[in-house]
Order: structure tokens, then sequence, then C-alpha cells
């Protein structure tokens, strides 16, 4: 009884269209019915497609005279019909990035206004701990800022709020209920200050903001950096130091206790999937040189990247292994050189933060008296 009634849909919605020309007609979410065609088991011919024909068939359809102009939005843009996007229909693509570091700060200034806020909250400076957030992101963050000055009882927002509404959107908030026992603490403070440490030692790491072992959402601490610039470029050097920071956690709990936790499982992860695109993606491997590896087919029925047509041998595959493991066992010893040159300064900083639970940045760095040293 449905059949056919999205396509009568589309006609009386560019009848309506021409009837009040000049008119702009704005489709949100696209992908809903303009997904590329034969994609269902066996290539059927279902109703969405006949929906999709439809709206080809009147954007194909517009007189000269005809003052229409079609506008979309999609999150989806890799799965759209291939005729959806040919000249004539839309055939121009505007994209709307995250914005960079100048555009956080445009739009915080715009969610700022009608917010008390105190002479202390620095705007740049909540704009450079928020990389990768979307303008959705900040206004739900200074929304949890208002949130939680009103909650203390306090006219206007302050750095602490701000601050505590970045690490609420970033790692969820603070578990208070969660016991932790001494034991877990001291070996979540080495890992934590770990972590600093190295990326404090290292050049291509970005400086340390904060350092945490308050139980949040699904974390048991937390080493936040503070980004100096956007960054859209990524050296080498820049990854093996990154890898490096992950893995100092893991390598402080070795050399301090002389054991491993299930603590690093996000470290390790990351790490060995940053070691795997540099191998196969960005050909940073010495032995298998600038080449990529593996083309992933997107079965849009079946859900994105199913599969992953393997287009080397087994030997190229065993090679691609051992580089891996050659970039992460790398970055771990550097970590562990790092942190045995400087135990002294990770038992201080593991204390300082058994004693207080959190480390500013400005503190952290009081604790060193020489400059940064390259590893």
């Amino acid at each position: 009884m449905f059949v056919g009634v999205g396509a009568s849909r589309v006609r009386n919605l560019f009848d309506q269209a021409k009837r009040h020309a000049p008119c702009i007609i704005f489709v949100d979410e696209l992908d809903a019915v303009g997904r590329q065609r034969g994609a269902g088991l066996g290539g059927s011919h279902d109703e969405r497609e006949q929906t999709l024909n439809q709206i080809l068939v009147e954007m194909d359809g517009f007189d000269t005279n005809t003052n229409i102009i079609v506008l979309s939005a999609t999150n989806r843009p890799d799965i759209l019909d291939p005729a959806l996007l040919r000249p004539g229909r839309f055939d121009r693509q505007v994209v709307l990035d995250r914005p960079d570091l100048q555009g956080r700060r445009a739009i915080l200034e715009l969610y700022v206004k009608g917010k008390p806020l105190e002479p202390e909250v620095n705007v740049d400076e909540v704009a450079r701990q928020t990389p990768g957030f979307s303008g959705a992101d900040l206004a739900n963050l200074m929304n949890e800022a208002a949130i939680l000055a009103a909650r203390r009882d306090k006219k206007s927002i302050g750095r602490a709020e701000v601050q505590e509404a970045v690490e609420r959107v970033l790692a969820g908030p603070e578990k208070k209920s969660r016991v932790i026992s001494d034991k877990e603490k001291e070996i979540i403070a080495y890992h934590e200050a770990g972590h600093a440490l190295v990326m404090r030692m290292l050049p291509n790491c970005d400086p340390v903001h904060k350092i945490s072992i308050i139980s949040r959402g699904m974390v048991l601490g937390y080493t936040m950096p503070l980004p100096v610039e956007d960054r859209h470029l990524f050296t080498r050097a820049k990854f093996m130091d990154d890898l490096a920071g992950l893995m100092a956690g893991h390598a402080a709990e070795e050399l301090v206790f002389g054991d491993v936790t299930t603590g690093s499982e996000n470290d390790l992860e990351r790490a060995t999937r940053i070691a795997r695109k540099m191998v196969c993606d960005y050909g940073m491997s010495e032995k298998l040189g600038p080449r990529t590896f593996g083309h992933k087919e997107e079965l849009i029925f079946l859900g994105r990247e199913i599969s992953e047509q393997r287009n080397y041998s087994e030997d190229v595959a065993r090679t691609i292994d051992e580089e891996v493991r050659s970039i992460v066992d790398q970055a771990y010893n550097t970590a562990k050189d790092i942190l045995v040159q400087h135990r002294s300064t990770l038992e201080a900083v593991a204390q300082k933060l058994i004693k207080e639970e959190t480390v500013e940045g400005a503190a952290f760095e009081a604790m060193f008296k020489e400059e940064r040293v390259v590893a």
C-alpha cells in the first residue's frame, strides 16, 4: 500500500516549489534517500530507490527559467549515489569541517555572550584545550560550565568551572563513588606520572596541562596535553614521540612494580593503531618504504569497512607485523630509557599525585629545574 508514496511526495514538493518560485528546497540528511542504488542484497529495486529516482528526474528536468535552488546536507557524502553529484544536480559541495583554533575561539565568544564570566577565564586557553570539538561540543561545554557554577551557588562562571566542563566533555563526570585501594591508587599515580614525564622530555609532544588520578567515566586517571597549535600534517618524529608517551604508563608500571596491569589497555590499543597506520597508510616503514597496503571495500548494505581487500602477499603481511612491532618496541624502549634516567623525578611526581590527586601544568613544570632534554 506504500509503494510509490515517496516518489509522489517528491513530485508534490517540486510542484509546490515551482508555484512559489523563486524558491529554495532544503533536504536535510540526504543520505536517508540518496544512498547508492543497487547496494542491497541481490540488487533489488526497493521503494527508497524509487524516491531517489524521482528526485533525480525532478532535478534534471528544470527549465532554464525555473528559479528553484536545491540545497541538502549530509554527514555521509561517501555513500551518496554518484548520479546525485553530477553537474546540473548537486554539483557544488561545501565541506563544513570541525573548526580550527581561530574558529573555536570565535564560537566560544559567541556562546559566552549573556553568561557572566569571571575575568580569569581565558577563552584562548579554552580554545587550545579543545582540538577536534565541534560547535555543538563547545556549546555543550559552556552550558556544563554554567550548570556547575549554579550548583556551586556562584553568580559567575570561573576558570575552575570551565576546566571541569572540558574534562567532563572529554572523559565524563567524576566517579566519586568508585572505591580505589591504596595499592591501586599508587599504581595509577606512577602510570600517569610516567605519561607526563616522557611527554615533558620529548620535543614533539604537546605540553602537559594537567595530570589527575581522579576516576572519570571509564578511565581511572588521565594526563591532559595542551596543543600549542592545530596540526594538519604529522611527521614520523611526532608519531614516534607520541607513541613513547602512550607506552610510558606501561613502562612505568613495569619499572616500578616489576609487573603490568590492565590499565594500559587503551594506551596499547591506540599505540598499535597508530603504528599500523604508519606502516600501511603513511609509508613510514623503513623496510617496506613509501607504499600503502590494504584496500578497504565498503559494502554499504553490510556496514562500513566490513572487509579489507588484501592486495599483498603473506610475506608482506608478516613484514607489516614485524614493522608494527618494531615501531611499538622502539617507542617503549625510548619511554623506559627516559624513566630510568629520571627515576627520581618520576617518584616525585607520583608521590605528589598520591598526596594531591591532581597536578596542574604549572606545578608540574615547576618540578623541573633544567630545560627540556631531548632523549
